[in-house]
């Protein structure tokens, strides 16, 4: 019951807290939301160090959360401040960021270079996820109906998740253990958020119509192909999470917040969701 309370009060504060930045602070293409998103990359990176270390990966917490924070950095002040959402900035300074990784060995003492090619791999991995990942979000904040398409992403992904939830306490208790890296979930409860993520879809299509003009299905399709493929993509970032946990021996990736672990434990879903919802947004609707 105490999980359960926690959850909900989570799941309370921070749907609404990230509608309210989509509605009521649009300012330089949702110039606060892309800040909170930035700092909650940061801090997934972070915590992602923290597993990576655990197999011997060498990268400290706060080199990743400053790998973590640069790409969707450079995002957010290139689509807030230059453009309409290019990324430009995003590739220069991956790019820079990766050169740096591979050469702070260079010049480094004997010993260190025994680890060199750990360091070299765990900094990549940091600047990557959630990072890169996240920029779609933030590039989402620059299309023509961007707090459309945004509440859009928000209802597919957490709906979905919570749906994925409430169906397998009550229809998954003997369907449990279909994938090994997370005996925990369900058929029932994938089914369940697929469903939910189909329905987000398809009535995103339907209600908010000026945002989402097919360009060449019927709304019925198109609806239920974004809904369809983002819920899937929703699904698998949180299993692929499950896999690193499992391979770290960690329980939750951080315990910053209550019910739910550490920020890439609620991150995992969005990060792999993003890039599927704005590709398919863009290639889908007009």
């Amino acid at each position: 019951m105490k999980k359960l309370i926690e959850r909900l009060f989570i799941f309370l504060i921070g749907v609404p807290l990230f509608a309210a930045l989509v509605l009521f602070l649009p300012w330089k293409n949702h110039l606060a939301l892309n800040l909170v998103i930035t700092l909650l990359s940061a801090l997934g990176a972070a915590e992602f160090a923290g597993m990576l270390n655990k197999k011997g990966f060498s990268v400290k917490r706060l080199e990743a959360f400053f790998w973590g924070m640069l790409c969707p950095l450079a995002q957010t002040i290139e689509g807030s401040f230059f453009s309409r959402g290019g990324s430009i900035a995003v590739s220069a300074v991956f790019i820079a960021a990766l050169s740096f990784i591979f050469a702070a060995r260079v010049f480094a003492r004997p010993e260190k270079l025994a680890d060199a090619l750990n360091y070299m791999l765990a900094g990549m991995a940091a600047l990557v996820y959630p990072g890169i990942f996240m920029v779609s979000l933030i590039r989402l904040g620059t299309v023509e109906h961007a707090a459309a398409a945004l509440l859009t992403f928000l209802l597919i992904v957490f709906g979905s998740d919570s749906a994925a939830w409430a169906a397998g306490m009550l229809f998954g208790r003997n369907n449990r253990g279909v994938i090994p890296a997370s005996p925990n979930k369900s058929a029932a409860g994938f089914v369940g958020g697929l469903a939910a993520a189909v329905a987000a879809g398809i009535l995103a299509v339907y209600f908010a119509p000026r945002a989402f003009v097919p360009r060449f299905l019927p709304p019925l399709p198109a609806g239920f192909a974004l809904g369809f493929f983002v819920g899937a993509a929703a699904s698998l970032g949180d299993l692929a999470e499950s896999v690193m946990k499992r391979s770290a021996g960690v329980k939750d990736s951080g315990s910053l917040i209550p019910g739910r672990g550490g920020v890439l434990d609620s991150l995992d879903s969005v990060a792999f969701a993003a890039p599927v919802f704005f590709g398919l947004y863009r290639i889908l609707f007009v």
